[in-house]
């Protein structure tokens, strides 16, 4: 898959111009020009003419060369930031608000191996959250490596692999689920690229980790409208806040698609509210609910600050930019705590448990699943089934009555 690239002159322009939409401070700003100089010069030396992704990764390789990244001064490590930011809206045409971001750096050759490995899985076109999950569990493996002197590919034998295993157990049965799928497919890549004399994905203990199903955490209606209940309208934070847990109560919009909402999703001569989910990539089309519709207006009217971005919902400080899911989450839990609904350990307590909890409730006014799958944006009916599981009173109906045990069987088993 070939990669998104821009001359570096065209970038930083349209980089400036978006945050400028975000309300950044002119010296943020500056600051961000400066470091882009660097950018420059090291595309100059190297007769770069476009900037893309790999060009940002090995002007950064070339900034740290061979400390790591917790060694750097804090001026280095800005200038990383500020790379970032042009990787990040080259390819996704948005900078997460974020105040600190670390770079996870792979050194020495091989840690050049794993970075030619996470470039093979790019061409399959995986997400840049997947590119992160990659380094980070491959810098694990690379950081056991170093620690057992081990410099070379041919020196990872069985029983490394089994040690590297065992030590993974202390992690959660899925994290160590994800590092060994990693790991095996980049040892398997090793070997098929010739770089490796065995296929040491072979030496790789197996991993017996099975999903289990767990049944979705749900709020009763009471506990969503004490949670709604919770929040205060009369600041702009709480108009924006009660807008959003809104939407995600009564309409099951998933947190990343609430977050990502923009004026062109709301159709307001129809009372629809229309998108292509993130998740699913496929549309849906939502009824504009006259709740969520005046409390979208009245943070427009008197909560949303004054800005040019699309995205409907902001932060109420500089930068003005969109919020993220995590950020939803913590919204939704902070209002949980207020409303003084109390959550067990199992039961979740996100935006994702308020989706949950409006199946919940379409189920109990036997609603048929396939419309259930529809409101929820589900591609297919198997991903709504789990919800069934939740409704416990066609749970009872299905249940098999126990039959008397006669009294004899009782005799049989004391000896008479």
């Amino acid at each position: 898959m070939k990669e998104n690239q821009m001359t570096l002159e065209i970038l930083t322009g349209e980089v400036v111009n978006y945050l400028q939409k975000l309300a950044y401070s002119d010296s943020r700003i500056s600051q961000y020009r400066s470091a882009w100089q660097k950018v420059a010069v090291f595309m100059r030396d190297n007769d770069l003419q476009y900037y893309n992704a790999s060009v940002g990764e090995a002007f950064i390789y070339h900034l740290i060369g061979t400390r790591g990244y917790d060694n750097l001064d804090r001026w280095e490590k800005t200038i990383i930031q500020c790379a970032n930011v042009l990787t990040e809206f080259l390819e996704t045409r948005t900078v997460k608000f974020r105040r600190n971001q670390k770079f996870r750096e792979l050194l020495g050759s091989i840690g050049k191996t794993m970075l030619s490995y996470i470039d093979y899985k790019k061409s399959y076109g995986i997400s840049r959250e997947t590119v992160e999950e990659y380094k980070s569990n491959l810098r694990r493996l690379l950081n056991y490596l170093n620690d057992h002197g081990i410099t070379e590919l041919n020196s990872i034998n069985q029983l490394f692999l089994l040690n590297y295993a065992n030590q993974m157990g202390f992690f959660t049965p899925y994290t160590r689920h994800r590092n060994l799928s990693i790991v095996k497919g980049y040892l398997r890549y090793i070997y098929d690229q010739g770089l490796a004399e065995i296929d040491c994905s072979r030496l790789l203990p197996k991993d017996k980790y099975v999903k289990q199903p767990k049944l979705p955490s749900t709020y009763s209606q009471k506990e969503v409208k004490a949670l709604l209940a919770a929040i205060d309208r009369s600041s702009p934070k709480g108009k924006r806040d009660y807008a959003m847990v809104l939407i995600t109560a009564r309409l099951g919009l998933r947190a990343s698609d609430v977050c990502n909402l923009t004026f062109e999703n709301i159709l307001w001569e129809k009372n629809l509210i229309v998108l292509y989910q993130q998740k699913t990539k496929s549309g849906i089309e939502l009824p504009l609910l006259t709740e969520i519709g005046e409390a979208i207006i009245d943070y427009l009217k008197y909560g949303r600050p004054s800005s040019n971005v699309p995205f409907i919902f902001l932060h109420v400080t500089p930068p003005y930019d969109r919020l993220n899911r995590s950020t939803l989450h913590s919204i939704v839990c902070f209002y949980l705590r207020r409303a003084d609904i109390h959550y067990e350990k199992e039961r979740k307590h996100g935006p994702h448990a308020l989706r949950h909890s409006l199946a919940g409730v379409l189920l109990e006014k036997k609603t048929p699943l396939p419309v259930i799958s529809e409101v929820l944006g589900h591609k297919n009916t198997e991903s709504t089934r789990i919800y069934l599981r939740i409704d416990m009173n066609s749970l009872r109906q299905c249940a098999l009555e126990v039959p008397p045990v006669s009294r004899s069987f009782y005799e049989r088993g004391s000896g008479r």
